[in-house]
This record gives C-alpha cells, sequence and structure tokens, in this order.
C-alpha cells in the first residue's frame, strides 16, 4: 500500500464522520452552539493548544527519528497556531478539557500507530479549519479569516508530513492495519464527542441540507 491510498481508504471507511466534521455542525458543536467570533476563537486555540500537548509529548519519548522529527516540527506550528489565535482573544485564555481526539491520540504509544493517528487528527483538524475560515468570510472578518487559512495551510502541510511518516514507518501488510486503526480510532473519538455534543443540546448529528 502507498500513502496516497492509505489516505484514500481511511477517508472511505471513516467518510460519514469526516463528512459531518467537516460541516458547519461542526463548528456549532466544537463552539457550544455560540457562533460567534469570540467562540470560533476560543474552541480553535483549545485545539490548537492540546494537539501542542500531545506533539511534544511525543517527541519527547520517541526513539524514530524521523518520527521524532515530524512530531517536534508538527507541535512548533501548534504552538505557533495557539498564540496567533490566542492574541486575538481578549483576557487569558483558558484550554479546558482535552478533547476527545487528544485523549485518542495520548493512547498511542507506537511509532506506527502515532503516524497512523496524527493523520487521522490532521485530516479533522484540515477540516475544522475549513469551517472557521468560512465562518470569518461570511461575517466579512478578514484578519480572521486570514488567520485560520494560515492555519488551514500548514494543516495541509501536516497532511503531507504525515503521508511522508506513514510512507517511511509502515513496510508491512500489519503496519498499514495498526495504523489504519489509530487512524479511525482518532477520527472517531471526534465524531462521538461530536454527536453527544450536539446531543445534548438537542440537535440531529446530521450536516444541515
Amino acid at each position: 500500500m502507498t500513502p496516497e491510498q492509505f489516505v484514500e481508504s481511511i477517508e472511505t471507511d471513516n467518510a460519514t464522520a469526516l463528512s459531518r466534521l467537516g460541516s458547519s455542525k461542526g463548528l456549532y458543536a466544537d463552539t457550544g452552539g455560540t457562533m460567534e467570533r469570540a467562540a470560533v476563537l476560543r474552541a480553535a486555540a483549545t485545539g490548537e493548544f492540546h494537539a501542542r500537548e500531545t506533539f511534544e509529548k511525543w517527541a519527547d519519548d520517541e526513539t524514530n527519528d524521523d518520527a521524532r522529527e515530524a512530531f517536534a516540527e508538527t507541535a512548533r506550528e501548534e504552538g505557533e497556531h495557539y498564540g496567533l489565535i490566542a492574541g486575538e482573544l481578549e483576557g487569558e485564555h483558558d484550554p479546558g478539557e482535552t478533547p476527545a481526539i487528544q485523549e485518542s491520540l495520548r493512547t498511542q504509544s507506537d511509532t506506527t500507530g502515532r503516524a497512523g493517528a496524527f493523520l487521522g487528527r490532521t485530516m479533522v483538524a484540515d477540516r475544522s479549519a475549513d469551517q472557521a475560515t468560512a465562518f470569518f468570510v461570511g461575517e466579512a472578518d478578514t484578519e480572521g479569516a486570514d488567520l485560520l487559512r494560515e492555519v488551514g495551510d500548514d494543516t495541509e502541510a501536516q497532511l503531507e508530513r504525515a503521508q511522508d511518516l506513514l510512507g517511511e514507518v509502515c513496510t508491512e501488510p500489519a503496519d498499514w492495519e495498526r495504523a489504519s486503526a489509530a487512524a479511525s480510532d482518532a477520527i472517531g473519538a471526534a465524531h462521538e464527542e461530536y454527536t453527544d455534543s450536539l446531543d445534548e443540546m438537542g440537535e440531529s448529528p446530521e450536516p444541515s441540507s
């Protein structure tokens, strides 16, 4: 299997979850139903804060050189994103509880599982960044839209980084299976949190038509 084929298989296996997470209801769930500038920024900042924590921990104890470099670079980017987004908020940002997707990532302790989870998380983050950007575009908020586009550009680079890493660490069919399970676990955790959040608000998890 190639990394490109792997991405296609993950998208196919998790089509419903990714479609929902990439809809406007994904942003609605992330903000607790408060579709306002500050709420969108807080949700984005929270995601970046906890992602940085995860990738820093991975980089600290990773034994594979390629993986350690990929995680360290991603942690640096997430830290920059967090600083930029949190800087747009009034007062100190409270990162709150760790998102379910990051809890899922932190259960991965082997390089192959981490590579798969890295890809799964980045696929979700890419869709979240797109929705946040669309929100600011809709609000004619050029500053906010440009900021989230910058985050989205880095996320696209992370997708390529994750694919490159998978190509390095997955050498046997069992490796691809391990990575696939971890990627789907990450996406599944995000989707479960999404549906739980909407259920609490009395909303359907189906995207609006």
